[in-house]
């Protein structure tokens, strides 16, 4: 251990060093941010929050459209001010970081997840079936596009911009007959009770990762990744992220394609070598890709929880195999 290491201040305590924690502007990301730095100081921790202005931030609040091309468009101004010292810690919405990591930068903990399924809220209380054709329904996911038109319900999808609350508001004021947001985003701000339908997984897939935080670190920072992972992290959610993470890198999607998969650990009997069962942990996954003609193309698979990326990218060859459009360098959705 080196001399600076051993004069280091302590990650908690009364002569702790403070951790700059940095968030995003908007109010959904100050409030995920929130969360991590009240674990953090109820382990004793010290924490200092940063707000950073993102290139997707400026864009949505001018109203002007995000470069389809841009990957990652949330997350380069928090990797940038951790990798030049201004922040010691990045709070990401999983679904947002490209799948390629970044040099010098260690992804430390996977904090527990919240409901990761799709959410609904409609004029007049209605659920997605109950909406007569031609309603006018706002998201800014392709993904979302993509299975709710396969639904058959003939309702008419336009593109949103903007935050939880403006995009909400379209339905108040009259002018969208509903909106279709992440659940996991609502639950955090507490208007879940504004929900009309939790949407089925086996209807529309959610984003790969969505509902999942994620807490970058440099990699130089060994007492702060450890302390970050002894404190936040949740193995069962990172395993299944992984799984999904690896169907959206091996399908090599832009930001524009939708993709939608969702991973669980779940229990499961084996044989315990003596003619008995026992009980075991695997992993359970889904996935949704579209063919070039629109279609969409379905899959599943089971396995080890140990193998998670291996089965999420074997899932994605079966569904190219059965059709799926491979598209290009990965990254996910700004607004999946």
């Amino acid at each position: 251990m080196s001399a600076d290491a051993t004069d280091a201040p302590p990650m908690t305590g009364a002569d702790a060093r403070t951790i700059r924690i940095g968030t995003r502007a908007s109010q959904l990301a100050r409030t995920q941010t929130d969360i991590i730095a009240s674990a953090l100081t109820d382990a004793g921790a010290t924490v200092e929050v940063v707000t950073i202005s993102t290139d997707g931030d400026r864009s949505q609040a001018a109203g002007t459209p995000i470069a389809m091309d841009g990957v990652g468009v949330f997350v380069t101004a928090l990797r940038d001010a951790l990798l030049a010292g201004e922040i010691d810690v990045a709070v990401h919405s999983y679904k947002d970081l490209p799948t390629a990591g970044v040099p010098g930068l260690t992804l430390a903990a996977v904090p527990a997840r919240e409901d990761p399924r799709d959410a609904l809220i409609a004029r007049d209380g209605m659920v997605l079936g109950e909406l007569p054709p031609g309603a006018v329904i706002g998201t800014g996911s392709p993904r979302r596009v993509a299975q709710i038109r396969a639904l058959g319900l003939g309702l008419e999808l336009v593109p949103i911009r903007g935050n939880v609350d403006t995009r909400i508001a379209k339905v108040t004021r009259g002018e969208l007959d509903g909106v279709v947001l992440a659940r996991a985003g609502l639950a955090r701000l507490g208007r879940v009770g504004e929900v009309t339908e939790v949407l089925d997984p086996l209807q529309v897939l959610p984003a790969p990762a969505q509902g999942a935080l994620a807490c970058e670190c440099r990699s130089e920072d060994a007492a702060l990744e450890h302390l970050l992972r002894t404190t936040l992290h949740d193995e069962g959610v990172a395993v299944a992220v992984a799984a999904e993470r690896a169907v959206l890198g091996a399908l090599g999607s832009p930001c524009s394609a939708p993709i939608g998969a969702l991973a669980e650990v779940v229990e499961d009997l084996d044989d315990d070598g003596s003619g008995g069962q026992r009980v075991v942990e695997r992993l359970s996954l889904r996935a949704v890709a579209t063919t070039a003609d629109g279609a969409l193309v379905r899959g599943s698979a089971t396995g080890e929880t140990e193998d998670a990326e291996q089965i999420g990218r074997a899932l994605a060859e079966e569904l190219l195999a059965d059709g799926a459009e491979p598209t290009g360098p990965s990254g996910p959705s700004p607004a999946s």
